[in-house]
């Protein structure tokens, strides 16, 4: 299909260089990259919205150590062993 648009004269030069440097045609590049725009475009309306948990306090709970990880990733476990036993105690 034939249509007329009009293009930014340095985003127009910088397509131009691009499909000479690769050996394609113009018309071939503006092709690419609106398909690839309109992938991106529906890959990211179909992706599920994520509802963020907002968590107010004071701060950090005491001991926790931002600038170890070694001592967060013991916080973690041992979070998750108090989890699974709060939940074993439900089951109960």
């Amino acid at each position: 299909m034939r249509t007329t648009i009009n293009v930014d004269d340095g985003v127009l030069a910088r397509a131009k260089e691009f499909a000479a440097r690769h050996r394609r045609t113009l018309n071939s590049v503006v092709e690419d990259a609106l398909r690839e725009m309109l992938a991106r475009y529906e890959a990211r309306a179909e992706s599920p919205k994520v509802d963020l948990v907002v968590v107010t306090g004071d701060g950090l709970m005491p001991g926790v150590d931002l600038d170890s990880s070694a001592a967060l990733h013991e916080l973690l476990d041992e979070d998750a062993v108090i989890r699974y036993r709060r939940a074993g105690d439900a089951a109960d």
